[in-house]
């Protein structure tokens, strides 16, 4: 067993480019923390007994009291064993980050902070509907590692309309000023089902086109691994020793428990996800039910995930970990990609190079099972 994620689905406002289940209304957090531990307690009697990472996302987890997130860091540790649990993740805004919550995360088990710094230009962060200032990261950053906080995780943003070549090296600059354990970094997606999406439907922005993109991610490439970062995945970046043991377990198709509206699980063999409703999963577990969907995985389904999720890694595809009815199929499949200098194929397992990064999506629907 891999992990726990917790799902905080409160926000104080919408981004406009997010598509992860959120809601602005906060009136039922004191429940819904309530609904969390006794979900977990209804769930811990299968495979998820001894956890190795705790991973809080959202949403904003850190717009709950400090008072409510103790009784939930609380309730965890009381209703699973936390002994072997190596990472505790928060994720935060710059502004939630007080003296008071900095203080209480300095005694508590939470060791990992990440952070939606997204970009380090005001007018960028005010399109986007952000709320924090970008003077407010580093003020953020300062105020934690004050008070011990030594593994800060920083989320980026690259790709907006108008955006320049030069303007993200300035972000890029900002973002290793402040030295990150790690760093997160992703092109602007438009998700349908957000306003972003809806403003591209309305011909009021445009996306950024191919090439300046493919310059872009170079250009990250480039300058955090000439600061000492590894590219352990297509889009993050550690100093040695300090990836993200969570997230890692998901490219690595380990075992994970999510409690919460809307959170996914997986075992192995199945994967279910709770009710997209906050007020619809409080009552449900109040009733000491669980509202979930859920799917059963082929062999077809399993061998496809492994090609989305390995492959993405710097770890890569150990092909003793496909079933040999695949096998053939991955290595005939890759053979033009290893021709081409996209792949490698060393140890048993298969790579992609960093050519390969450029057109991951393009290599791995070459190998899928169709």
């Amino acid at each position: 067993m891999s992990g726990i994620y917790v799902h905080l689905p409160f926000c104080s406002s919408r981004c406009i480019y997010c598509g992860f289940y959120s809601t602005t209304g906060r009136r039922d957090q004191e429940r819904y923390v309530g609904a969390l531990l006794k979900e977990l307690e209804m769930r811990k009697g299968t495979l998820f007994l001894h956890p190795t990472t705790v991973y809080f996302g959202g949403g904003t987890p850190s717009t709950l009291s400090i008072p409510l997130l103790d009784r939930l860091v609380e309730g965890i540790r009381k209703a699973v064993d936390c002994s072997g649990v190596t990472e505790w993740t928060m994720e935060c805004n710059p502004d939630d980050v007080s003296e008071e919550l900095a203080e209480y995360l300095s005694l508590s088990p939470i060791n990992r902070i990440s952070m939606g710094a997204q970009t380090f230009s005001d007018d960028r962060l005010r399109w986007l509907r952000r709320r924090h200032k970008a003077c407010q990261v580093e003020e953020a950053v300062t105020l934690l590692r004050a008070k011990g906080m030594e593994n800060i995780s920083l989320d980026l943003m690259f790709g907006f309309p108008g955006e320049t070549e030069e303007e993200w090296g300035e972000d890029l600059t900002a973002c290793l000023n402040l030295l990150p354990q790690h760093v997160s970094a992703y092109s602007l997606m438009f998700e349908e089902d957000t306003p972003l999406y809806d403003m591209l439907e309305r011909g009021e922005v445009s996306e950024t086109d191919e090439e300046l993109s493919l310059a872009m991610y170079t250009t990250l490439i480039d300058r955090l691994t000439a600061a000492g970062y590894r590219h352990y995945e297509i889009s993050n970046f550690a100093l040695p020793g300090k990836e993200s043991r969570h997230n890692s377990s998901y490219w690595q198709q380990t075992a994970y428990l999510g409690i919460g509206a809307a959170a996914h699980s997986y075992d192995g063999r199945r994967r279910w996800w709770n009710v997209c409703d906050v007020g619809r999963y409080i009552l449900s577990v109040e009733r000491g039910e669980t509202e979930t969907e859920e799917e059963w995985l082929t062999d077809d389904m399993i061998y496809n995930d492994q090609i989305a999720t390995a492959l993405r890694t710097s770890y890569g595809l150990s092909l003793d970990c496909v079933k040999e009815k695949y096998r053939t199929y991955l290595l005939q499949q890759a053979s033009r990609h290893l021709r081409e200098g996209r792949m490698t194929l060393a140890d048993n397992t298969l790579r992609l190079t960093r050519k390969g990064l450029f057109t991951s999506d393009y290599i791995m629907s070459d190998l899928v099972w169709v």
